[in-house]
């Protein structure tokens, strides 16, 4: 099923063929696709407009997707971003994870792997809105605005990625209860999820250390062998 038009994709890749086919293929999904063949393009473009997803590849004549993924997360830029990667090392992988990438597909993919990878980024703002009357979530002191996509934690006011936001709104929509691990990948990532299980363990991590702390309470919580809850705990 086609995705709607008004989703924005930037491609990025310097292979002028390759980008040209990426465009191709997935405006096919009705998406409206947009192209850059260096770094320094793709900065610039995502300075001027908005993107729902950044189609990312690895390696280009001036910066590499590692360093645009962080530049992008440093400047307070949350867009998905799905890199193409040659590198199958798992280092590079997490590497690429922790500065800010979403999700990754390695070369040489399969073009329907790579449609269902856009189609899950893309289904991330529409996992939790069965209440679209609900505008804020709370547990705690944390308060989440799901229209202005804020998090307060007290006086503290979060930076968080996109995929870390959808995350803990899930959590947060249903605390205190006991949340599945391929449920929670299905409905944050969009189902079925396609990737790395251990993704979940990786945005778990970023939460807990941007929310808890010594004297902080504790809100993420691991139940073995099941999966992951948002319960309210003293530090």
């Amino acid at each position: 099923m086609a995705e709607e038009p008004s989703d924005q994709l930037l491609i990025v890749d310097d292979d002028p063929k390759l980008l040209q086919f990426l465009l191709e293929e997935l405006s096919q999904d009705g998406l409206v696709c947009q192209g850059a063949n260096c770094g320094a393009e793709a900065l610039l473009l995502l300075r001027q407009q908005r993107f729902e997803l950044v189609v990312l590849d690895w390696n280009l004549p001036d910066f590499n997707g590692i360093e645009i993924c962080r530049r992008l997360r440093s400047s307070g830029d949350t867009t998905p971003v799905l890199m193409l990667t040659a590198h199958h090392d798992l280092d590079d992988r997490v590497q690429a994870l922790d500065l800010g990438a979403d999700d990754y597909i390695t070369k040489p993919f399969e073009l329907p792997e790579l449609h269902a990878r856009v189609r899950a980024q893309l289904r991330r703002n529409r996992y939790a809105n069965p209440d679209a009357s609900a505008e804020t979530l709370t547990l705690g002191d944390l308060q989440l605005d799901l229209m202005s996509r804020k998090v307060q934690q007290g006086e503290r006011e979060l930076a968080l990625s996109q995929r870390e936001f959808d995350l803990l709104a899930f959590l947060v929509k249903h605390h205190g209860e006991v949340q599945a691990r391929q449920h929670i990948l299905d409905s944050v990532w969009g189902a079925p999820f396609v990737g790395d299980p251990n993704t979940l363990d990786v945005y778990m991590g970023y939460l807990r250390r941007k929310l808890e702390g010594p004297d902080r309470p504790r809100l993420l919580h691991t139940v073995r062998g099941v999966g992951f809850m948002a319960r309210l705990a003293q530090p």
